[in-house]
């Protein structure tokens, strides 16, 4: 994890009055900004910063897992959003493989919309004016990784299964995202599609209290190849940004599109 410098009118974020959850709260209404010292409890989730004599003590639990951390900080700011979702359980990989739980059949030269989910990994930043540090790092969907490709020269991806549907599905904004893709057929055949890879170095996540939300393309240009790209604009009007990480860390190779040259 590390530290991110940004003006905060970059990311969409209005530091709020303190909002000290002792009580259970569901779903979106846990992403935004808070004060210190903080508490918050929902389904699954316990999380606070807490003052310790000069310092301040960070914990969280969450199915399966705890964390714990001292800050040396006065008075930082809490951010909590949807990130990029390819962190957990380990950072292996920036590549989101997304397997289709019913294929799709594309018509030669159309364009359709469609609409997946994809799993929701939270973020804890802490801030002092303009540098965000990324604190910790949770997800509450299971977890796995999968091959795009041959088994000896494939590509390590995260791996999750979805429906494929023609609206925007109902979701738990903690544990699944909607990512409302756009496909072109630019070939001249018809097109079977049983899966997606996506980049995390292109994501642009929004979220509301509703739901979390990406919006990608994928322009098919062979029976087996497609490019995929995200674009950077909400599903719905009321959403804000989320603040990335995967921004920090791009190096001169990485590129936000990804080029699917094994398969469909």
């Amino acid at each position: 994890m590390g530290r991110i410098s940004l003006p905060l009118v970059d990311v969409n974020v209005t530091w709020k009055r303190s909002r000290k959850h002792r009580r259970p709260i569901d779903g979106g209404h846990m992403f935004g900004s808070y004060d210190v010292p903080f508490n918050l409890e929902m389904e699954g989730i316990s999380l606070s910063i807490e003052k310790e004599g000069e310092n301040l003590r960070y914990r969280r639990e969450s199915p399966g897992e705890k964390a714990e951390k001292i800050l040396l900080a006065n008075n930082p700011k809490l951010l909590i959003n949807p990130i990029e979702p390819t962190n957990k359980p380990k950072d292996l990989t920036p590549y989101l493989f997304i397997e289709l739980a019913k294929s799709l059949t594309v018509e030669p030269k159309a364009t359709k919309k469609i609409f997946i989910k994809f799993p929701v990994e939270i973020g804890i930043f802490v801030s002092v004016g303009r540098d965000f540090e990324a604190l910790d790092i949770f997800c509450m969907t299971p977890q796995k990784f999968t091959l795009y490709g041959d088994p000896r020269t494939g590509i390590i991806c995260k791996h999750f299964r979805s429906d494929v549907y023609g609206s925007v599905p109902l979701v738990d904004p903690i544990r699944e995202g909607v990512i409302e893709v756009t496909v072109t057929n630019t070939s001249t055949s018809w097109v079977d599609v049983t899966k997606a890879v996506f980049s995390a170095y292109g994501m642009k996540i929004y979220y509301n209290d509703r739901m979390v939300s990406l919006k990608a393309h994928m322009k098919i240009k062979a029976s087996q190849i497609a490019e995929v790209d995200f674009e950077d604009s909400p599903v719905e009007t009321d959403m804000n940004k989320s603040l990335e990480i995967y921004t920090t860390r791009k190096l001169s190779i990485a590129t936000p599109k990804f080029v699917m040259e094994l398969g469909l």
